[in-house]
């Protein structure tokens, strides 16, 4: 049934709002564009780019910072190769050039991999507290110091790598710190600026900026390594994330109520349409209520699935494209990152759909997460096993590749938004629990893909591949059963 003409639906998340009457009319509604709200959301989309760039620049970068040329190392690459090289001589997997006198440092496997996995050792841990004072405080001071901290920090990586890795692994757990509380604050914020029939989309635009950053990331990191040399990519990311903000405390305010240039009526607009639900929750918290909460655990199982998938191409497609498929390092990195660009139009626009058919009242907001989680996950799933059966096929490998993370975009409109529709004001606190909990894929996933991939062979790569589909499978099945859209009784507030 389509709402009555010249209204709009803006009593909240809950399933029953079908039955509800309307708060804000339609002609009431202050428009999207140039508004304050989507001010907001471009801002947390940089943001967020920023962030995840900070985060994978090391990834790529180690490569050029790391001497590859020891005997050791030469004696150790007679390895099968599961699909023929390439007969062009400028596609090889050689080091990165970069100019004369640009350091290198002779570290060996075990010292890059304890380098790229320290970041998460802080991220794990400040996920929950960083929710917990923003949703009490704003998420405008936590999200504004997560990036500022991350990016000082950024700046600091050539001066800790000339001291030792040591220094260095110090340093990267410094950055997981201050990045830990970005999302969780990013959350807490949205409950007191999303309107509900708004929450879709502003979210996943805003979140998109993740996406964004890893497209932007990759092939930039290579070109710089090879232009400036490595040293460059840290410094110029680092203050990128400086620059960014001095806009973001200039610009942005905690709550509508306080921003100094929201109009009267977009201000009136947010804080009815949220209600009592778009304040602080305070410093006490019905934890025991979230531990035995099904809806909560479908979240938090259903992303640590999902994630999985995420996090295994993150880390290991660069791999898979150099020892499996031998793109060169120029090539290997715009290839691993074209497949976020695709993410990004898919969530964003995801998000615009599901707020028209609960807006339009085609489905109500449980059915509309259930949908966009199923098809996601499992459109993801299936393009994982597609990849499985393309062999030493390039285009097609990328293809389904590109594919599998862009579709799988689908689920931002879902799963990855449904604290805020459970519980508005804990919405950034359990963020950071279901983050948390989704942050354990990025430090179990590669160590299974090493395990499985440890002969260079196709078959060890099917392996990970099928295991990604099937968890994700499992997700979205569990998901289906056990998720809701409707507040939660331990959530509600008079």
């Amino acid at each position: 049934m389509s709402p009555p003409k010249g209204c709009s639906i803006n009593t909240g998340s809950s399933d029953e709002s079908e039955d509800s009457e309307p708060l804000v009319k339609t002609d009431e509604v202050p428009p999207q564009c140039c508004s304050a709200r989507l001010n907001l959301a471009v801002l947390m989309f940089l943001g967020l780019a920023v962030v995840y760039g900070l985060r994978v620049n090391l990834s790529i970068a180690m490569v050029a910072m790391v001497n590859t040329t020891d005997t050791e190392v030469a004696e150790n690459s007679s390895v099968v190769h599961a699909c023929p090289l390439p007969s062009r001589p400028e596609n090889t997997s050689d080091v990165l050039q970069q100019p004369e006198g640009t350091p290198q440092y002779p570290w060996d496997a075990e010292i890059q991999g304890w380098l790229l996995g320290a970041f998460f050792f802080g991220y794990l841990f400040t996920q929950i507290p960083g929710g917990y004072l923003a949703g009490h405080y704003g998420g405008k001071i936590f999200l504004g110091l997560g990036v500022l901290g991350t990016a000082a920090l950024t700046i600091l990586t050539p001066l800790a790598a000339k001291w030792g890795p040591y220094w260095l692994f110090a340093l990267r757990v410094l950055e997981g710190v201050g990045e830990g509380v970005t999302f969780p604050a990013m959350m807490a914020m949205w409950a007191r600026w999303a309107p509900p029939l708004e929450r879709s989309r502003l979210i996943t635009l805003s979140g998109a900026g993740g996406s964004f950053g890893a497209f932007v990331a990759l092939p930039l990191t290579s070109f710089l390594c090879e232009m400036l040399g490595w040293p460059a990519v840290f410094y110029l990311c680092g203050g990128a994330g400086c620059i960014w903000a001095v806009f973001w405390f200039l610009l942005v305010s905690d709550d509508p109520r306080t921003h100094r240039r929201i109009s009267e009526q977009e201000r009136d607009y947010i804080v009815t349409a949220i209600g009592p639900q778009g304040t602080g929750h305070g410093w006490t918290l019905p934890l025991l209520s979230m531990l035995f909460s099904v809806p909560l655990w479908a979240i938090i199982i259903t992303q640590m699935c999902s994630n999985w998938a995420f996090y295994t191409l993150l880390t290991s497609l660069p791999t898979y494209m150099n020892d499996i498929l031998h793109f060169d390092l120029q090539s290997n990195g715009f290839l691993s990152a074209f497949p976020y660009l695709g993410s990004v139009v898919v969530s964003t626009l995801s998000g615009v759909v599901a707020d028209n058919l609960i807006e339009r009242r085609v489905l109500a907001v449980t059915t509309v997460r259930k949908i966009f989680t199923l098809i996601g996950l499992l459109l993801q799933a299936v393009f994982l096993a597609a990849v499985c059966y393309a062999g030493c096929d390039h285009i097609l490998t990328v293809t389904f590749l590109t594919l599998c993370t862009s579709l799988g975009g689908i689920s931002a409109s879902g799963v990855y938004i449904n604290q805020i529709d459970i519980a508005p004001r804990f919405a950034g606190f359990l963020l950071g629990i279901t983050n948390t909990f989704g942050t354990v894929p990025g430090v179990v996933a590669p160590i299974v893909t090493g395990y499985f991939t440890e002969d260079h062979t196709l078959a060890g790569w099917r392996k990970v591949f099928w295991v990604a589909a099937g968890i994700n499978t499992g997700g979205a099945l569990f998901y289906t059963i056990f998720g809701s859209g409707e507040i939660q009784p331990w959530a509600v507030t008079d």
